[in-house]
């Protein structure tokens, strides 16, 4: 089934202590069905020094959220949208959102 959050979107956050937060795809786990979005589910980890280059004491990274939770935003209106696919004359299948029936892939 293809993708319809890819690295590099821009998307909301729908539910959970982040609820209403927006920000970029860095990473998609599709077999676990995960993401990582920036600046969003943050959490501390205990990390030990690791020689010259890493440091060690508390970090603050991003946790992956559930693909569930997020929706994608609409490039036109900027609001959370549901994507909907379309194939174009040329044949090549695309992403559209579904209320402006904008084509978010480049």
């Amino acid at each position: 089934m293809a993708a319809k959050i890819r690295k590099g979107d821009r998307v909301q956050i729908l539910t959970g202590r982040d609820k209403g937060k927006s920000g970029e795809v860095l990473a998609v786990n599709p077999t676990e069905k995960r993401a990582l979005v920036q600046g969003v589910n943050v959490v501390k980890r205990h990390q030990k020094p690791r020689g010259m280059n890493a440091p060690g004491g508390i970090q603050e990274k991003e946790a992956p959220i559930h693909l569930s939770n997020l929706a994608l935003l609409d490039p036109k209106s900027g609001k959370p949208t549901r994507v909907g696919f379309r194939v174009l004359d040329d044949g090549k299948k695309v992403r559209v959102a579904r209320p402006s029936g904008e084509v978010l892939d480049a």
